[in-house]
């Protein structure tokens, strides 16, 4: 079933419907299986090679360099079809795809190339730049110190999402000369650790935990500064959550609606013998599945304002750039919060549409709130009301990219 006949919208593009027909097979699959892995807590590390032997994790590489040469609002209705069969695989990918989408914006050709090649056969890349405790705001704890001809690297990251199904992981590290950079390492490179510790109550599957790194050895070529990185980066990195949230908000629309018409048993103070006929338990689910559908269509729309930045960085337009980035972000800051309180919101009022039985855990249904709450938690809501009301009010435009850490 394409997204149109599903009610869910035309897809961004005339290739879309033939993407996504492609995908869905796999999508099935993966989703066949969701509730068993969450409740068992069974890592996705066979999911996520099924999307790298099918090309999922290429999509964005350019077509002459063995990709799919997608656009952004077309790898955002992709991911939300895949958030929607299973959400950690998604946030698992958030790092990767970022990764690529830094490869696509830079001027290195001979970078390009080379990574261009890694990620068509299938490797893939994970984060680690956080750091937890007293790291600094203006810097990285991890060190990248030359000794002799070598250059080594070491340190400890939290929330390396999704670096433990990785081939490769991008870390962030301060260098000799006090500067920011990213280097990237084999995940099986002597030296490196990956551990799942990842103990949120939302997204358990993503191995968003601990990666420690014990003077491992980098290549030159594989260092970069921060300041290369892709300049919509935060708006990219936070629309990946809202697409995620909105695929997440089609499955809880679907398992709703499926439990629903599956109810038997009715309360005396119902409206119909059957619930599938309950006018007010109706209206829930119908609440539900607005709820995701409004949230596909302003992610989605996140992502074309994303896109006109892309298009102007190839056509080397400063002044035009400039501009595109600042309104990219602040179209990002006028989505987010609502977004996330829509499928927060919805994922909570779903039980008002079943019975006490629907909170058993063999059904899953409670993953829908933790994980749309742990999602949500990764950006600074609360500051984004005031960030899009001081440019109505004051014409100040959004703030560059942004750390956390100890002033």
């Amino acid at each position: 079933m394409s997204t149109l006949s599903a009610g869910w919208g035309a897809g961004p593009s005339e290739r879309h419907a033939e993407l996504s027909a492609r995908f869905q097979p796999l999508f099935q699959r993966i989703r066949a299986r969701a509730i068993e892995r969450e409740v068992q807590r069974r890592l996705p590390v066979a999911e996520l090679d099924w999307l790298k032997a099918a090309g999922f994790t290429a999509l964005p590489v350019p077509i002459e360099h063995g990709g799919a040469g997608v656009t952004l609002p077309e790898l955002f209705a992709l991911l939300i079809e895949l958030g929607e069969a299973d959400s950690n695989l998604v946030q698992a990918l958030r790092g990767h795809m970022g990764f690529v989408e830094g490869l696509l914006n830079s001027d290195d050709q001979a970078r390009r190339t080379r990574w261009f090649a890694r990620i068509a056969a299938g490797e893939t890349l994970g984060p680690a730049s956080s750091e937890v405790g007293d790291a600094r705001r203006a810097e990285f704890s991890t060190r990248l110190r030359r000794e002799g001809d070598a250059l080594l690297l070491s340190g400890t990251k939290f929330y390396t999402t999704g670096s433990l199904y990785a081939d490769w992981i991008d870390v962030g590290a301060t260098d000799d000369a006090g500067d920011r950079v990213m280097a990237t390492v084999r995940r099986e490179a002597p030296g490196v650790e990956v551990v799942d510790n990842w103990n949120g109550f939302g997204q358990t599957l993503t191995a968003s935990g601990t990666a420690t790194f014990t003077n491992v050895r980098v290549e030159p070529t594989d260092v970069v500064t921060v300041g290369e990185r892709f300049r919509y980066s935060p708006g990219f990195f936070q629309v990946f959550h809202l697409a995620n949230l909105a695929g997440l908000g089609r499955a809880m629309s679907s398992e709703v609606a499926a439990a629903v018409a599956a109810r038997t048993r009715t309360f005396t103070i119902g409206n119909a013998d059957r619930v599938s006929q309950d006018p007010q338990v109706l209206a829930v689910v119908g609440q539900v599945r607005s709820a995701a559908y409004c949230a596909g269509v302003i992610a989605l729309k996140n992502a074309e304002a994303l896109q006109r930045v892309h298009d102007l960085r190839q056509a080397d337009d400063q002044a035009a750039e400039d501009s595109a980035v600042a309104l990219a972000e602040l179209e990002v800051c006028q989505s987010l919060n609502v977004v996330t309180d829509l499928i927060i919101d919805a994922s909570g009022r779903l039980f008002d549409a079943l019975g006490a039985s629907a909170t058993l855990r063999p059904l899953g249904l409670d993953r829908f709130w933790r994980n749309a709450r742990t999602l949500a938690s990764h950006n600074p809501r609360i500051y984004k009301d005031r960030i899009v009301g001081d440019f109505a009010v004051n014409g100040t435009p959004p703030p560059p990219q942004w750390k956390i850490g100890v002033a």
